[in-house]
This record gives structure tokens, sequence and C-alpha cells, in this order.
């Protein structure tokens, strides 16, 4: 029996969010969509995240990375107006568990004003490459496991 994902036994796992659209499953208050395309997950970033929600999303993404065996993650911040030191950091973090577990991180969609208050935080955020978008971010991903996933 396979749990609500279809990739893997029911209730291994962090929770995922309904397709429906209905509201998540798992029993989570509130958890931030992580989606399987392939052999990526995407994950799309939606107004303010805050601190607790941005640890959780780091561990699903873990756990998501080592259950299913991905080999990229790309995270979608186009719908992110603010990102603070924190976030900044755990973005970074997420980049950094991804890279051990053989996963490379691509981060899309960044607007001009995050980029601006990136620099002046003076954030480099390493292990991180980014894309203007979510379409161009794929690509990478999949350009890389062609070439034989250089960086």
């Amino acid at each position: 029996m396979t749990g609500p994902s279809g990739n893997g036994p029911a209730g291994s796992g962090p929770p995922i969010a309904d397709p429906s659209g209905a509201g998540p499953v798992g029993g989570h208050a509130f958890t931030v969509p992580v989606l399987r395309l392939g052999d990526i997950l995407l994950v799309t970033l939606q107004g303010e995240l805050h601190d607790g929600m941005a640890e959780q999303l780091q561990q699903d993404i873990t756990e998501r990375i080592a259950h299913t065996r991905v080999t990229g993650v790309v995270i979608d911040i186009s719908g992110v107006d603010i990102v603070d030191s924190f976030l900044g950091r755990v973005l970074a973090e997420i980049a950094a568990g991804a890279g051990l577990l053989a996963a490379r991180t691509v981060l899309a969609g960044m607007r001009p004003a995050v980029a601006i208050t990136l620099v002046e935080l003076g954030l480099t955020l390493p292990g991180l490459r980014t894309a203007l978008d979510v379409e161009r971010a794929m690509e990478m991903l999949t350009a890389g496991e062609r070439d034989g996933g250089s960086p």
C-alpha cells in the first residue's frame, strides 16, 4: 500500500499537501508543499515563512531527499517579498544538506529587492545556484544530469 504521494509506504516520509487543495495531509497545521517531479523536488514558498516553518521545511526536504533519492531540489521564492538573515541561512543549510545527500539545489524566482537585501546582509548562500524562474531551474538540473552531474 502506498501513501498519499504514491511514493512509498503509507505513513513514510513527511506529510505532503493534499493535491485537492483542501489542506495538508498528515495532521500538521500547515506545511509548505514539497512536490516530486521525476527526480526533482519542487518547493514553492509563498508569503512570509516563519522561523518554525522554515526549520520544519528544512527537515522535510532533507527527509524527502533521503527517502525518495531525488537528484535535485528547486526552491521557488517568487512569492516571497522578504528574505531575512534567518531564512537566508535556512536556505543555505537546505542546499548544504541536499548536497551531502547527492542532490543539487537551485533557488528560482528571486525578486530584485530580495537580491539587494541579501547582498546588503552579506549573505552569499553557498551551495545554492540561482535561476530566473522555475522552468530555467528545472532545465539547469536536468541538463546537469545529462552532463554527468556537474555543478
